[in-house]
């Protein structure tokens, strides 16, 4: 006698097939049309910075990269990073853990202000700063008064530099914290575990992944940020520009191939943050998974 299981017809099935079961023409259009947007918007600008970068020959490209305002926007750059990063890593984890692990009044609203730089344009939160510190501020004069610079200065660049990319680490945790839930944790503190010892034994161990994704982002964004830095630098040739601004300085100086000389950094720095991605996903998928689906 057959299974009558097997006999029994199951439309929700059915119509589960049939909605992710496309036609090879229908495939090979959907693939055409991924592939070309790519191509156009990703893949050809990175090819034409590297060629413009290396228009005049090798030679020519290092010695752009070895001028002296060159080498102080790269400095710039990753002291401004290797500030920014770190605080941000300390936040991100701070406000995941409250977030996740804990009930209290107001919790929606601080989530929603870990939002607020995807929300408000980077020029905005370097205007902020400006009102906050400029000459014409309520705290402006006390500030010149006691000899503390904050804008056009490395202070103004690292604040801004944390407003735009603080939600980074936080927002790659937040879901994965609370997707874990507080059992771990529980049962460390029942068998005696103190506060510290939870966090670094517990609940690091399962966010790692996690929190790595969130400082690659987190560090890309840092090294690439723009616009609030731009409003607070003052564009100090060799003292306040980053290697977007200055970038922007040698294209107007119609210096093309220092200018995408140092864009190719940025676009390195870009491709080498999408490979460590894809290498940790290939090497740990198996333990990312694990601790996603904990």
């Amino acid at each position: 006698m057959a299974d009558p299981a097997i006999e029994i017809d199951d439309p929700e099935h059915d119509v589960q097939s049939a909605a992710i079961t496309e036609s090879r023409a229908a495939r090979g259009v959907l693939m055409a049309i991924v592939f070309a947007f790519l191509g156009i918007f990703l893949v050809l600008p990175l090819i034409i910075v590297f060629q413009q970068a290396l228009a005049k020959g090798i030679g020519a490209y290092f010695t752009a990269l070895g001028d002296g305002d060159t080498r102080a926007a790269i400095r710039l750059t990753l002291i401004v990073a290797a500030i920014a990063v770190p605080l941000n890593v300390v936040f991100g984890l701070a406000a995941a853990w409250a977030i996740a692990k804990f009930e209290f009044k107001g919790k929606a609203f601080l989530t929603t202000l870990i939002d607020l730089p995807f929300s408000v344009s980077p020029v905005i939160s370097g205007l902020v700063y400006v009102l906050l510190f400029g000459a014409q501020s309520a705290l402006g004069p006390w500030l010149k008064a006691h000899g503390v610079e904050i804008l056009f200065a490395v202070p103004g660049i690292v604040l801004a530099t944390i407003f735009v990319t603080f939600p980074f680490v936080a927002r790659e945790l937040i879901p994965l914290m609370q997707e874990q839930g507080t059992g771990d944790e529980e049962a460390a503190l029942s068998l005696g575990a103190s506060g510290w010892q939870t966090f670094w034994y517990v609940t690091l161990p399962n966010i790692k992944w996690g929190l790595l994704y969130g400082v690659l982002l987190c560090n890309a964004r840092a090294m690439g940020e723009f616009g609030a830095v731009s409003v607070v630098s003052g564009h100090i040739r060799g003292q306040t520009n980053t290697m977007p601004l200055h970038v922007e300085i040698l294209y107007n100086e119609y210096n093309a191939v220092g200018a995408f000389a140092v864009a190719s950094l940025l676009a390195g720095l870009a491709l080498v943050t999408l490979v460590l991605k894809t290498v940790l996903e290939m090497r740990y998928g198996a333990e990312i998974a694990a601790a996603r689906g904990h």
